[in-house]
C-alpha cells in the first residue's frame, strides 16, 4: 500500500518546480520586454527606480490602480492603500462647485506618499463627467462630430485646450479621451463617441489631439484597443468581434498607430472578446492582445483595462481573479471599482508565486516614469 504522504510530497514538489518554471519564463518575457522597447518614459527610468527600490510589495501594487473615487473614507483609503491615482465619474461633480473639487483633490495629493493621476472621462458630446453641471461650464463640451461641423480640427483643438484648462483648474491630469474607435453604421454603440470619419480621418484627429493634449500637459487615454468596432456595450454583456486580422491591421489599429507616434502616455484595452485575436478572452484579460500592442504597435507607454467590474468580465474569470489575469495578461494600471478587494488578491497570487514580482516591478517603473514626466511627481 502506497505512503499517501509521499505521494503528496511528490506532487507538492513537482507544482514547485513548475510555478518555478513558469516565473522563469515569465521573467525572461519581461525582460524581453524591457529589452525591446523604445521606452516612453525613458528619461525619468533612473528617478522612477530609485523611487521603486524604496517601496513596499503593497506599495507597489497600490500604484497599479486607477481606482473609482470612493464616496467616503477617500483620505483613509490614500494613506491605508496607496492607490497610483483614482477616475471620477458624475456622482463626484454632483452639487460641487469648482473651488470644492479643487480644495478636495488639492488634499488628496497631500496626504498621498506618492502624487495620484487623478483622472476623468470628458469626451464631449455624450460622455461628459464635468461639464454636464452649470458649476463647472455653461454647455457641455461638444461631441467631436460637431466640433468637425461647426469649424474642423481647428475648432477641434481649440475645444481640446479649454477642456484641458478646465480639467486642470480642478486638480484633474488625465482625460481618459481620445476615442480612437472607427465604427462604420451610424447605429452603432461607439458611434456618437467616435470622430465618425473612417480610420485615416480618425487617426489625423486622434493625432493631432493627443499632440495638443501633450503641450497642454495633460494626459491622454487612446481607447478601446484594439478598435470597438461595431460592437455592443460591454457595461451589460461580452461582445464577440469575429472580424479578420486584417481588417484591424487596415483600419482599426491606423488611429492607435497615430496616437502612439503622437506620444499618447496612456491606452485602454476593451473588454471585447477579438477572435481574431483570442478567442478566449476578452481584449482586457488577453496576453495576446497585449503582445501585440507592444511588439507590432510598439507601445512602450502605460496599457490600462477597461473598468473590471462591468459584466462583460464577469463571466470569463473565477472570483477573485479578474485583476491577478489582468496583471498576467500585461496590463500597467488596473480601473477597479472595488480597488481594496482586488489589490489584496494581487498581492496573494505574488505572495503565492502566481504574479512574478518582476512584472509588478515592470509595471511600476513605467507607471511612476509617467508621473514624472507630466510634472505629478
Amino acid at each position: 500500500m502506497k505512503d499517501s504522504s509521499n505521494t503528496e510530497q511528490v506532487n507538492q514538489i513537482e507544482q514547485n518546480k513548475s510555478i518555478e518554471q513558469e516565473n522563469i519564463m515569465n521573467e525572461d518575457k519581461i525582460n524581453d520586454e524591457l529589452e525591446k522597447s523604445d521606452e516612453l518614459f525613458s528619461q525619468y527610468y533612473d528617478k522612477a527606480e530609485q523611487l521603486l527600490n524604496n517601496m513596499t510589495l503593497e506599495e507597489k501594487v497600490g500604484q497599479m490602480f486607477l481606482a473609482r473615487y470612493p464616496e467616503s473614507g477617500v483620505i483613509d483609503e490614500i494613506k491605508n492603500e496607496t492607490p497610483g491615482g483614482y477616475i471620477l465619474f458624475s456622482r463626484d461633480f454632483r452639487n460641487e462647485t469648482k473651488d470644492s473639487i479643487l480644495k478636495e483633490l488639492t488634499q488628496c495629493q497631500n496626504e498621498s506618499k506618492i502624487k495620484l493621476i487623478l483622472g476623468v472621462d470628458e469626451e464631449g458630446g455624450t460622455v461628459v463627467r464635468v461639464s454636464s453641471y452649470k458649476a463647472f461650464r455653461n454647455t457641455k463640451f461638444l461631441s467631436p462630430q460637431d466640433l468637425w461641423k461647426n469649424g474642423g480640427l481647428d475648432a477641434i483643438l481649440e475645444d481640446s485646450t479649454e477642456k484641458s484648462n478646465l480639467l486642470k483648474s480642478i486638480g484633474l491630469n488625465m482625460n481618459l479621451a481620445p476615442v480612437a474607435d472607427v465604427p462604420t453604421k451610424r447605429t452603432s454603440f461607439m458611434y456618437e463617441r467616435s470622430f465618425g470619419r473612417g480610420a485615416e480621418e480618425t487617426a489625423i484627429y486622434v493625432n493631432r489631439v493627443v499632440n495638443r493634449m501633450n503641450e497642454d500637459n495633460i494626459m491622454s487615454t487612446l481607447k478601446h484597443f484594439p478598435g470597438y468596432g461595431d460592437n455592443i456595450d460591454t457595461h451589460t454583456g461580452i461582445a464577440i468581434d469575429k472580424r479578420e486580422y486584417g481588417t484591424f491591421q487596415t483600419s482599426d489599429f491606423l488611429p492607435f498607430k497615430s496616437g502612439i507616434e503622437a506620444k499618447a502616455p496612456t491606452i485602454l484595452v476593451s473588454h471585447n472578446i477579438v477572435e481574431s485575436m483570442d478567442k478566449e478572452k476578452p481584449a482586457s484579460l488577453s496576453e495576446n492582445v497585449h503582445k501585440i500592442l507592444r511588439e507590432e504597435l510598439k507601445f512602450s507607454g502605460i496599457i490600462m483595462t477597461d473598468d473590471l467590474a462591468m459584466d462583460a468580465v464577469k463571466g470569463y474569470v473565477e472570483n477573485g481573479q479578474a485583476a491577478v489575469q489582468a496583471v498576467l495578461a500585461g496590463n500597467d494600471m488596473i480601473i477597479s471599482s472595488d480597488f481594496v478587494q482586488q489589490k489584496s488578491e494581487v498581492i496573494n497570487a505574488i505572495n503565492n508565486g502566481k504574479i512574478p514580482e518582476e512584472r509588478i516591478n515592470l509595471a511600476v517603473r513605467r507607471i511612476l516614469a509617467c508621473k514624472y514626466y507630466y510634472g505629478i511627481i
